[in-house]
């Protein structure tokens, strides 16, 4: 009697969470099938037959439609009632779901998922169509990943969040955290083995499963035995967004690195070189990246050349204040403008990654030269920070870092819902 029991409480349980399933959004089946055909039947008659498909590369959407159940003049009234559609940026592979009526030939509903939590649903009535777009509620909530550094932040935070946030997540939050820390930490080659972070940022799950990483609002850093703090703050008259435990702007005259978090194939110092050979002194530091990869200014600066150069093969230069200038090269080519001459600014895309030169894959050279001398990149561009807040707000940033850096010291390694939004 037991197990009968057992076994009812057990189907009730998934009959409900079908019925809500249904009430959002249609379960899709591997986008790899087509046309599958299920019967559903309501609390209350009628029977209802569901058709869902993908949209195939290169396929329109009135074959879909015609696979689905509907003539070609019925197919032509409902996309026609599809007014929001941009048929330009139709995805490959969207999931279409076809409703009608089991005793029923003719469809009566058609739903396109346009995006995560986007749908777009054409409802026919008698002979004429309607098209209505819904966007789906996310459910928001606060979150501190925690996590120490193995090899590199990727793996960090795969390590930590693998069991509470997808894939898609995870590398989302990795680029939001460098992002904050672009002015002050090279994430491909400042930190260590042994280096600790945590990080509070905003988490949205929607209705069908799918997990995005919203804004980051506080995090910590412990590189080496030093603390890096990074608060969210929106001041009034110092621009960057985030500032440190001591109140200074983490927005500097330079970034810290060319590349968005790219992997570096060597560091600056003596290495053997990969094609003359010996071990020759290697001014800069090589950044490993897929071939066009953009390549950034890391502050403003006016190009004093652009143009081959032997072993560097494409080189850019590009003098900046304070008798710095930054070379880059191998590159595959140089971004619109960019000639000698022309001034560009912090973060400007200048030049694509390449592998002209002396180079034996695509990867980008950088060097830094101050007053005609090449310096470590890692020394020379070491920031300690921005402008500072001002005073008519340091008391209100002061109690809000006390509370988001008193949030994450509290926290432990892995992921931890806070109660706060």
């Amino acid at each position: 009697m037991k197990t009968v029991l057992a076994r009812v409480g057990l189907y009730s349980l998934i009959a409900l969470a079908l019925a809500g399933a249904i009430r959002f959004t249609p379960q899709l089946p591997d986008p790899s099938a087509k046309a599958a055909d299920v019967l559903v039947t309501q609390a209350a008659t009628p029977t209802w037959k569901l058709s869902f498909d993908t949209l195939a590369r290169g396929e329109s959407l009135r074959s879909v439609l015609r696979r689905g159940g509907l003539t070609d003049d019925a197919a032509a009234a409902a996309l026609q009632a599809a007014t929001t559609l941009d048929y330009r940026r139709i995805p490959a592979g969207m999931p279409i779901t076809i409703k009608s009526e089991a005793a029923d030939s003719a469809p009566s509903e058609i739903t396109l998922q346009l995006g995560i939590d986007r749908l777009l649903k054409l409802q026919r009535s008698g002979d004429a169509w309607t098209g209505v777009e819904e966007t789906l509620p996310w459910t928001t909530d606060t979150i501190v990943v925690s996590g120490t550094i193995a090899s590199n932040l990727y793996d960090a935070i795969n390590t930590s969040a693998r069991n509470d946030l997808p894939a898609s997540a995870r590398q989302q939050l990795a680029w939001a955290l460098a992002d904050v820390y672009d002015y002050r930490v090279d994430m491909s080659r400042d930190l260590q083995q042994g280096d600790e972070f945590k990080v509070i940022a905003q988490r949205s799950v929607a209705p069908t499963g799918a997990v995005k990483i919203g804004d980051v609002i506080g995090a910590t850093f412990k590189l080496s035995g030093d603390v890096i703090s990074a608060v969210r703050f929106n001041s009034a008259s110092v621009s960057g967004g985030f500032f440190d435990q001591t109140g200074k702007s983490m927005r500097a005259a330079f970034l810290r690195a060319p590349l968005e978090f790219r992997r570096i194939s060597s560091v600056f110092g003596r290495r053997e070189h990969p094609i003359l050979g010996g071990v020759r002194v290697h001014q800069g530091t090589d950044y490993a990246a897929d071939y066009g990869t953009p390549v950034r200014a890391i502050g403003d600066g006016v190009v004093i050349r652009a143009a081959w150069s032997n072993g560097y093969g494409n080189v850019l230069e590009i003098r900046h204040r304070n008798g710095f200038v930054t070379r880059y090269g191998h590159l595959s080519g140089y971004a619109k403008g960019i000639h000698a001459g022309s001034r560009v600014s912090i973060g400007d895309v200048v030049a694509r990654v390449g592998s002209t030169g002396l180079s034996t894959g695509p990867h980008l050279h950088f060097e830094v030269i101050v007053n005609g001398q090449q310096r470590d990149p890692r020394v020379a561009l070491k920031s300690t920070g921005g402008d500072p807040i001002p005073a008519a707000e340091r008391s209100a940033f002061d109690a809000l870092r006390d509370r988001i850096l008193g949030t994450i010291d509290t926290t432990h390694s892995g992921v931890t819902k806070l109660a706060i939004h």
